[in-house]
């Protein structure tokens, strides 16, 4: 593994190493984990859990729900759960080594969450020559099997949230269920266009599809909003529930 940086998220809350090249996690992670509606005691899934950091934050908001995150890059699991050693929440929140799109057997199963940041790019254009990175970041035209993946492994009434890049709503739309599906942008600033999306899905819900307000991330000198700062320094949670129909 390439070095590592230490990087705080939560206002300090939550530390986690992460390697220097290839993908690292940032606001994404914290908005994403922000999302999912987990209480006390649920049985969370995370795909792709990288070196950890959305899982970790999930795990400091919701002070007794377990997190398993599933992961293809062994050196990233290894990192991972030091990571939750060195955060005092390795008896909630573990990583082990999988492919996201067919998780190992102990696997599959019924969660109450499952959540995703699945790589940004399709197969086309260019492609990082860092192995990690291009891992990472593209996923050879397979989006709908990440969003299958996770809507697989819900229980009745579970929710599967993910973060896309805005410009791929309409792909993963697609392969959703018309129903029960709630989108959430994240606008840059309040005069510019959505650059990422939060998709939620509650499986058995009849709730139509609903695009709501969204969240403005910064200020025009370049400060985070309170609401935005709330989340990622606060550590509050997003408003996404979908309606219970």
């Amino acid at each position: 593994m390439n070095s590592l940086t230490e990087d705080c998220f939560l206002h300090g809350r939550i530390s986690a190493r992460q390697p220097m090249r290839g993908f690292r996690s940032g606001l994404d992670a914290v908005m994403l984990a922000a999302a999912v509606p987990a209480e006390d005691d649920d049985d969370v899934l995370e795909l792709g859990s990288g070196a950890g950091v959305a899982s970790l934050c999930l795990g400091a908001r919701c002070a007794s729900c377990r997190v398993t995150g599933v992961e293809t890059i062994l050196t990233l699991v290894e990192l991972a759960n030091a990571n939750a050693r060195a955060n005092g929440l390795e008896d909630r929140i573990r990583f082990v080594a999988g492919d996201a799109l067919a998780p190992p057997p102990e696997l599959r199963r019924s969660f109450d969450h499952v959540f995703a940041n699945p790589p940004f790019h399709d197969h086309t254009g260019d492609v990082s020559p860092d192995s990690d990175r291009a891992a990472a970041l593209t996923d050879n035209g397979r989006l709908d099997g990440w969003l299958l993946s996770g809507l697989q492994r819900l229980r009745s009434r579970g929710t599967f949230t993910t973060v896309l890049r805005a410009d791929r709503l309409a792909e993963a739309l697609a392969h959703l269920p018309p129903s029960g599906t709630t989108v959430f942008p994240l606008w840059p600033r309040i005069d510019q266009a959505a650059k990422r999306v939060i998709v939620q899905v509650r499986k058995g819900s009849r709730a139509p599809l609903s695009l709501l307000p969204g969240l403005v991330l910064h200020e025009a000198d370049g400060g985070y909003t309170p609401a935005a700062d709330a989340v990622l320094r606060g550590g509050g949670s997003l408003a996404l529930r979908s309606r219970s129909l």
